[in-house]
C-alpha cells in the first residue's frame, strides 16, 4: 500500500476520533452505500479508522455499532445492482471474520410505492423534473424508515454521508446550508434526534480515485472492479482515465449511476457508454428507457382526470391525466419483451418482482380492468399457459350451478378477485368502496 497523504491521515484520525467520542446514547453510525465510488471511499476511511482503534485499544472501545445501509430501488442499473449484491456479502462476510460491530442492512420501497407499480399499475407517468414521485417513495421513504427504527431503538443516531463539496454547486450548497461553523456534526433536515456527518466532504475526485487504487479494500474486494466499471460507464464528456503521475493514481470520469428507467435525466449517459463499451445486452433497456420519455405527454396515453377524480386537460383540450389502462397494458407487454430479451444473455435479471405483478393486478381490478390480466400478458410473451381464474374448480362448477347468467357469475369473479388482491397488500382500505363500485357499475349497465 501506498503512503497516505496527510489529507487522508486527518480523515482517518477525524473518524477515529468522532468514533471514540463519548455520549449518552452511544449513538450508531449509519453509513449510507450506494456501492458508488464515494460511498466505497467513505466505508474504507471508517474501516481503517475502526482498525486503528483496535490496534492502540483493543476490542473493549469497539462499542458503537455500524449500519452500511444500501438502499435498492429495485430498478438500479444492473451493473451496478450485481456488483453491488457481491460487495455487501463480502462487507457482511469479512466484518464478521474481522469481529467488526459492522452490520449490512438493504432497504426497498413498500410494495404500493414502487417504479413498476406506481407506473403500470397506478398509471403515474414517469418522473420528470416538476413530477418526482420516485425520489421520495423509493429512497427517502425507505431509508428515513430505517433510521426512525434505529433513533427509537437507540435513542439517537449519526448518518455518515459520502457526499463532497467538489461533487457540484448544488452540493456544495447544501453541505453549507445544513453545517454548523465549529462542528462535525450537523441536524438531519428530515429525521428528527439524528446528526450528519461528512468525513469526506473536501476530498477532490482525483483523491477519491487515488483512495480506490492505491489503498487494498479492507473488506478484501477487488477494487478493479469498480474501477473498470466506471471506466466503461463513462461518457465522452468525461475523459476516463484522466492523466495521472503514477500507475497507482489512476482516475476516471465522474458518471453517475442511477435507475435504469431514470427519465428526469435527458439522457443516460452511463448507460449509453456502456452499450458502447461492449454492454450490448443493455441496449432494449435504454430503448426501452428512451420510450418511457416519448410517450410521457401524448395525450391518447393519459385520461382526463387524475387517479383522485381531478380533472386533468388543459384548454387545447390536451389530456394530463394517469395513463390510460390500455397504455399501462402496453407498458408492461414492453417490460416482459425486454426481460426476456435480456435474460437470453443475463438468464438471472428480473426487471419487475412477482409481488409487484400483484400489486398492479390488484390495483387493474380496481381500475375496472377484469379482461386483460398480467398472467395474460405474461402468457402472450412468454408463450405459456398460466391460469388466469382466482377461483378453484370445484367451486367454479359450483358458481356456474347455481348463476341464472353468465353475467352473474363473471360478476362474482370480479368481486371475488377484488377481496383476493386487496388481501396481498398491507393496506386493506377501500375494499368496500371497490365493491360498491364494481356493483354499482354492473346495476347500470
Amino acid at each position: 500500500m501506498k503512503k497516505i497523504p496527510p489529507k487522508i491521515e486527518k480523515i482517518i484520525e477525524e473518524l477515529t476520533d468522532q468514533y471514540l467520542e463519548e455520549d449518552r446514547y452511544n449513538r450508531p453510525w449509519i453509513i449510507g452505500f450506494s456501492g458508488g465510488k464515494d460511498s466505497t471511499v467513505l466505508l474504507t476511511l471508517v474501516w481503517m479508522a475502526i482498525l486503528k482503534i483496535r490496534e492502540e485499544f483493543g476490542n473493549k472501545k469497539l462499542k458503537r455499532s455500524i449500519y452500511v445501509v444500501c438502499n435498492d430501488t429495485m430498478v438500479e442499473n444492473p451493473i451496478i445492482e450485481e456488483y453491488t449484491k457481491e460487495v455487501l456479502h463480502t462487507i457482511q462476510k469479512a466484518a464478521k471474520e474481522q469481529n467488526l460491530p459492522i452490520t449490512v442492512k438493504t432497504t426497498t420501497p413498500k410494495i404500493e410505492d414502487t417504479f413498476w407499480t406506481c407506473v403500470i399499475g397506478k398509471g403515474y407517468p414517469v418522473p420528470n423534473n416538476s413530477f418526482r414521485f420516485c425520489t421520495e417513495r423509493m429512497k427517502i421513504k425507505p431509508t428515513s424508515q430505517f433510521i426512525t427504527e434505529q433513533v427509537a431503538e437507540d435513542g439517537e443516531a449519526i448518518v455518515l454521508i459520502g457526499t463532497r463539496i467538489s461533487e457540484s454547486q448544488q452540493r456544495a450548497k447544501s453541505i453549507k446550508k445544513h453545517s454548523i461553523d465549529g462542528h462535525r456534526l450537523s441536524k438531519h433536515p428530515l429525521n428528527p434526534n439524528t446528526y450528519t456527518y461528512a468525513p469526506i466532504k473536501e476530498l477532490m475526485l482525483e483523491e477519491v480515485w487515488w483512495i480506490i487504487n492505491a489503498i487494498p479494500s479492507p473488506w478484501g474486494f477487488d477494487n478493479k472492479i469498480l474501477f473498470n466499471i466506471y471506466l466503461d460507464a463513462s461518457a465522452d464528456d468525461y475523459e476516463c482515465p484522466t492523466v495521472v503521475t503514477n500507475d497507482s493514481h489512476k482516475s476516471c470520469g465522474q458518471s453517475r449511476f442511477g435507475c435504469w428507467t431514470c427519465t428526469v435525466v435527458k439522457e443516460d449517459k452511463s448507460m449509453s457508454a456502456l452499450i458502447q463499451n461492449g454492454v450490448t445486452w443493455m441496449k432494449p433497456l435504454l430503448n426501452f428507457r428512451n420510450r418511457l420519455v416519448k410517450g410521457r405527454n401524448i395525450s391518447d396515453n393519459r385520461s382526463e382526470t387524475r387517479r383522485n377524480g381531478q380533472i386533468a386537460i388543459d384548454e387545447n383540450g390536451h389530456k394530463m391525466g394517469n395513463y390510460t389502462l390500455e397504455y399501462r397494458i402496453n407498458l408492461l407487454k414492453e417490460l416482459f419483451t425486454i426481460q426476456k430479451e435480456v435474460q437470453k444473455e443475463r438468464p438471472s435479471i428480473k426487471l419487475i418482482t412477482s409481488q409487484e405483478l400483484t400489486a398492479i393486478q390488484m390495483i387493474w381490478y380496481r381500475d375496472g380492468n377484469f379482461t386483460t390480466t398480467v398472467n395474460s400478458v405474461y402468457n402472450e410473451v412468454y408463450g405459456y399457459n398460466l391460469s388466469n381464474n382466482d377461483v378453484p374448480l370445484q367451486e367454479r362448477i359450483l358458481l356456474e350451478k347455481s348463476c341464472k347468467t353468465p353475467s352473474h357469475y363473471e360478476l362474482i369473479q370480479e368481486l371475488i378477485a377484488l377481496q383476493k388482491n386487496k388481501n396481498l397488500l398491507v393496506k386493506k382500505t377501500g375494499l368496500q368502496n371497490d365493491l360498491e363500485n364494481r356493483l354499482e357499475t354492473f346495476i347500470k349497465t
